[in-house]
């Protein structure tokens, strides 16, 4: 298997190789001075035959045996395994063969001064990979068992008490530094995964987020147009029942063509590039709602025309402000609109419904006023429709709230129900119309009734 270099790894495998590669080294260089200390001329004229040979060996098995410890520790300390018990005896076992030879030599053998470096290069390689598996207050418990259990044992080689003092100092702060250096070293890179896992979680957060949107889209795209096809499919069959084919025909012809932009919202969605626009939303849901033979009316700020006034044929609505609203202002009202409509349709029996848009109080105001109202149900949220996370009511309010929005819906007097959707304006003010000084006639006036 090919081995990745340096270059082609990312920077959380860089800093674990790094990281992972400093505690070997702390192991191996402590070896390494062990083995050099085990073939000095000291040990191998002075120490007895089987010493002088056994004694690098067993700096060998130390070394090895703290190596393989040193792997299994690293991986626990940050989650990815555990460490067998019989390799942490069993390497515990190698370097107390190992601290006590050194003694020996040191006592039999002289050494010289050099017992400091070599106690240290004995409990090293173990104690720098235990420290990784115990906690901190374990650690320093050891640590000073060690110490006492050395401050009893080395004046037995003949030194003196300075030379005692001086070798237990040297070798509690080479444990302890080196310690220190791996557990911190290990804390780093504990973080840096945290932070690689933090990443992961938050990509599959935004992805489980766009699925939530997609099916939300996707519920308010097909939700109205197949409330229009049924009805319409309703409305054809009945006159066709009648003889009237000219008319089921262009009921049907009607269908067909919802069918089709259905299709193309669809694809729209699937491909991500849908917004709904509210000028389209206000002109569809008057449409839809005549066809439906339900009374509708589309008001705009400051004015607010009688809830039953006559029908008749009228132009698209394009009064103030609707152009000069914010782009995602506009299709989060622009979904209101479209969900508000379907909800009349399927869930009331309404005769008239008034929209009116407002932009008081330095926010834009959506109500959607009907009729209707069948008992204590309400066209918006009736008390047999369950309505699921991300869709209806709920997914509007979703999409208001990612813009500091409201939707409020309830009964209203006289056996109507009202949606209301608040949604604030950038700056706390009304939208500046282009072409139209700040106060002019028609700016917060103008009415549409059909």
């Amino acid at each position: 298997m090919r081995v990745q270099g340096w270059s082609g790894r990312s920077g959380l495998a860089k800093v674990d190789l790094y990281t992972r590669g400093t505690v070997y080294l702390l192991v191996w260089a402590a070896l390494l001075a062990l083995m050099l200390l085990m073939l000095t001329r000291p040990v191998r004229l002075g120490a007895h035959p089987a010493m002088a040979v056994g004694a690098p060996l067993l700096a060998v098995a130390n070394g090895v045996a703290s190596t393989l410890l040193a792997g299994r520790a690293m991986d626990a300390y940050l989650g990815q395994g555990r460490v067998p018990r019989r390799l942490v005896g069993g390497a515990a076992v190698i370097a107390a063969l190992a601290t006590g030879t050194a003694l020996c030599l040191s006592a039999t053998a002289g050494m010289e001064g050099r017992l400091p470096i070599a106690l240290s290069a004995a409990l090293v390689p173990f104690l720098t990979a235990h420290c990784l598996i115990v906690r901190r207050r374990t650690t320093v418990l050891i640590h000073g068992g060690l110490l006492a259990l050395l401050g009893v044992l080395v004046p037995l080689t003949g030194r003196s008490t300075v030379e005692s003092l001086f070798t237990l100092g040297t070798v509690a702060f080479s444990i302890g530094w080196l310690a220190l250096t791996a557990r911190i070293s290990m804390w780093v890179l504990a973080v840096m995964w945290e932070l690689r896992e933090a990443r992961d979680v938050e990509a599959r957060l935004a992805v489980a987020e766009e699925r939530l949107r997609f099916g939300r889209d996707l519920h308010d795209v097909l939700g109205r147009n197949l409330a229009v096809i049924a009805l319409k499919s309703e409305l054809a069959v009945q006159v066709a029942r009648r003889g009237d084919e000219r008319r089921a025909l262009e009921q049907m012809a009607e269908v067909q063509r919802i069918a089709r932009e259905s299709q193309r919202e669809v694809r729209d969605v699937v491909r991500g590039y849908r917004g709904a626009d509210l000028r389209t939303e206000l002109d569809g849901a008057r449409g839809v709602l005549g066809a439906a033979g339900i009374h509708c009316t589309i008001e705009s700020p400051g004015h607010r025309p009688p809830f039953d006034g006559p029908p008749g044929n009228a132009p698209p609505f394009d009064g103030p402000p609707v152009d000069a609203l914010p782009a995602e202002i506009q299709s989060a009202l622009a979904w209101v609109v479209r969900e508000a409509t379907t909800n009349v349709l399927r869930h009331g029996e309404a005769v008239h419904c008034a929209i009116a848009l407002s932009t008081a109080t330095g926010a834009a105001a959506l109500t959607v006023e009907n009729d209707g109202v069948r008992g204590r149900t309400t066209p918006g949220l009736p008390a047999a429709l369950p309505t699921a996370p991300g869709t209806g009511l709920a997914g509007l309010r979703e999409r208001l709230a990612a813009l500091g929005g409201t939707l409020e819906a309830g009964p209203a007097p006289g056996a109507r129900f009202r949606l209301t959707a608040r949604v604030p304006l950038p700056g706390g003010g009304a939208p500046d119309v282009p072409g139209r000084e700040p106060g002019a006639p028609g700016d917060r006036r103008r009415s549409l009734e059909r």
